[in-house]
């Protein structure tokens, strides 16, 4: 099974959570990866859809006001994933992303928001 590639945002692109996802197989970009630091949560989203990746941010209530948005007006992506900032460790991060992923499988995250909390 092949899971969704990952978009790591400025906020949560720690090195021991990139180490985490990828020690698990996870396909992980992050902004700094893809040249995309400093750049609003819009084009972050669509730099998330150019790469067919889930976009994983800490940043709670600009996406979730960004995917609403986003399927009022049409428009498509692979996936948003939100995670709350201080909850868990990288560890326990990465193993919610995972059983999070491997649910939502065959049909992955398409034009989703998911809260990690729901893993």
């Amino acid at each position: 099974m092949k899971l969704s590639g990952l978009y790591l945002d400025e906020d949560t692109q720690s090195t021991a959570l990139i180490e985490a996802l990828r020690a698990r197989g996870l396909s992980v970009l992050t902004t700094t990866e893809g040249r995309m630091s400093e750049r609003t949560d819009e084009e972050q989203l669509r730099f998330a859809v150019s790469e067919g990746r889930v976009l994983v941010s800490c940043n709670v209530a600009d996406f979730a006001r960004l995917h609403s948005s986003w399927m009022a007006s049409g428009q498509e992506h692979s996936g948003i994933l939100l995670v709350p900032q201080q909850r868990w460790g990288p560890g326990e991060i990465s193993r919610r992303i995972v059983r999070l992923l491997v649910a939502a499988e065959p049909h992955g995250l398409h034009n989703q928001l998911r809260f990690l909390s729901d893993s």
